[in-house]
């Protein structure tokens, strides 16, 4: 194994304090959403954070099946939704993902076989394979 790449980030104060990332790029506060109990205050919480991340794999996992499939497709255009619910069952506490994909100027078919793809080759879709469960939706033009 190689890695190509790390990233530190430290949280403190749980759900409602502050993350911030080593080098800086990420430092803001955290607040636990209302419908969780919380204050619903203006900082961020751990699904938006994991939603984002989630949301900018996938569409460069989407952008590099398109390329490896040489695809006349304007990837700059090609954007992700992600929405990440936390959930609660009789089990505990875990996670749901729904990804939206869309991708322009494609028909049906080809835009399925490429979000498809892309689930197998994104690092995230990789992670949460068989942990939690994830939802693919292509978005197309009408």
């Amino acid at each position: 194994m190689n890695t190509l790449y790390e990233a530190t980030t430290n949280a403190t104060g749980g759900r409602s304090g502050h993350v911030q990332s080593e080098g800086g790029p990420i430092d803001m506060p955290l607040s636990l959403p209302k419908a969780m109990g919380g204050d619903g205050g203006n900082g961020t919480n751990p699904e938006q954070l994991f939603g984002a991340g989630y949301a900018a794999c996938f569409g460069g996992a989407l952008q590099a099946v398109v390329g490896i499939g040489k695809l006349d497709i304007d990837v700059s255009q090609i954007s992700v939704d992600a929405t990440i619910g936390f959930c609660k069952d009789e089990d505990g506490f875990f996670l749901e993902a729904t990804l939206d994909c869309y991708i322009p100027e494609v028909d049906h078919q080809t835009g399925e076989q490429l979000v498809n793809d892309a689930h197998e080759m994104c690092p995230f879709s990789k992670a949460t394979r068989d942990n939690i469960t994830v939802t693919l939706n292509l978005l197309l033009d009408e």
